[in-house]
């Protein structure tokens, strides 16, 4: 019994075979085209972007410290003050006190202006 089920399928297996033989081969071209252009497009257009490294001249030129840098990120992320200070392990006056010499530094009002030419700097990404 088991081997006249295996023969059956066997030859519906054949007559599907010969039914859509054209059908088959333009889905296995198909699918290797596909293939073709998804390795090709990861090769061509994928890149591996390059490790920020926080633009050090223009650090070192405006004589931020890093803690004034680990400020300028937290600012640049949206967090108060307290938050900031939180963080960081600092009190929210110092980083009031951080805030203001970033302010000259950069020479901005806000947060946003100081936070939009550090980023025009490359100071943060």
């Amino acid at each position: 019994m088991a081997l006249g089920a295996a023969a059956l399928q066997w030859l519906d297996y054949q007559r599907l075979a010969r039914a859509w033989t054209t059908e088959i081969y333009i889905g296995l071209i198909a699918g290797g085209f596909l293939a073709l252009g998804l390795w090709l497009g990861r090769v061509l257009f994928v890149r591996e972007a390059a490790p920020f490294d926080g633009n050090p001249q223009a650090q070192a030129a405006l004589g931020m410290t890093g803690r004034e840098l680990d400020v300028l990120k937290e600012l640049a992320e949206g967090r108060s003050n307290k938050e900031i200070g939180r963080r960081l392990g600092i009190s929210p006056e110092t980083v009031k006190t951080h805030l203001a010499r970033l302010y000259e530094r950069l020479g901005a009002r806000r947060r946003a202006e100081a936070v939009l030419r550090a980023r025009e700097l490359g100071l943060i990404p």
